[in-house]
């Protein structure tokens, strides 16, 4: 797998000032750090523009544009950021099946990494938008778990896993994945698929979280929602595009490209007059 070549950068960006020991405290803190840090955004698939993940490309989009992304970028770089600092770590795949039944046999569009400490292996995933695990989870067992958010469970069942995060009262299905290893051709296919395909939920559309400690920011085209651990989500539809950027910039942390196409596509989303929320 290429190298970062500005890890110092992330890390700074992280809150260190040296590279941390590849254990599995430093692993609970970089996912937290990185999920409260970069956005997960999809501002290039709402302007049809192309997401390339090639690994300099994801570094220059988000260590030095200012940018966020998705899992195809976001978990790539932090998998390269663990083993640079000396993890035992390599990408998988599963399928979302959020929203939905959590049998559902959808398409494998989702990147995540499997790691490795003292023969205990561990999921880690910092690209899942607004249900995004914020700790790393033990891969073999079936107990809750619990994160820096909400608690998370993983079944296994005839040779895949799913993840299960506790909402409320209620354990809901997120996706479900295997432990198949995988080329870079796997992740080209699933992000060409994610970014371009008119059944993709990601292409015209605007899907943006950042969590903070005790809570969770999600953006969903103009519907914003703060959500809470211990209360009442707060809910607001955006009215206008200057306020649509404004929360995008200020509460997302995203430097906005600075393309007209931008704008264009947030009063596309303003004018499609959304349901309440």
């Amino acid at each position: 797998m290429p190298r970062l070549t500005h890890s110092h950068l992330y890390l700074k960006r992280l809150g260190y000032d040296s590279p941390p020991p590849p254990t599995l405290q430093t692993l609970h803190d970089l996912q937290l750090r990185h999920v409260c840090t970069f956005a997960f955004e999809n501002l290039s698939t709402l302007m049809h523009a192309p997401v390339p993940i090639d690994l300099p490309s994801v570094e220059h989009k988000v260590l030095h544009q200012g940018r966020g992304g998705y899992c195809y970028e976001l978990n790539q770089l932090f998998l390269a950021l663990l083993q640079e600092l000396g993890f035992e770590a390599r990408g998988i795949t599963g399928r979302v099946v959020i929203g939905g039944p959590p049998d559902a046999h959808t398409g494998r569009t989702h990147r995540l990494s499997l790691v490795t400490l003292e023969g205990v292996r561990y999921i880690t995933d910092v690209g899942f938008g607004g249900m995004v695990p914020s700790s790393p989870l033990q891969l073999d067992t079936d107990a809750p778990q619990a994160t820096a958010h909400e608690p998370y469970r993983l079944t296994f069942n005839q040779g895949s896993y799913t993840l299960w995060a506790q909402v409320g009262e209620e354990w809901r299905g997120l996706y479900v994945f295997d432990l198949q290893v995988q080329a870079d051709i796997d992740y080209e296919i699933g992000n060409w698929y994610v970014s371009t395909h008119p059944g993709s939920p990601f292409v015209g559309q605007l899907k943006a979280a950042l969590l903070a400690p005790g809570k969770r920011h999600t953006l969903a085209n103009a519907h914003y929602a703060l959500h809470y651990l211990d209360r009442p989500s707060e809910k607001l539809t955006l009215q206008t595009a200057d306020e649509l950027l404004g929360l995008l910039r200020d509460t997302f942390g995203i430097r906005l490209p600075d393309q007209p196409q931008l704008r264009e596509a947030v009063e596309r989303l303003i004018c499609m007059n959304p349901e309440e929320y």
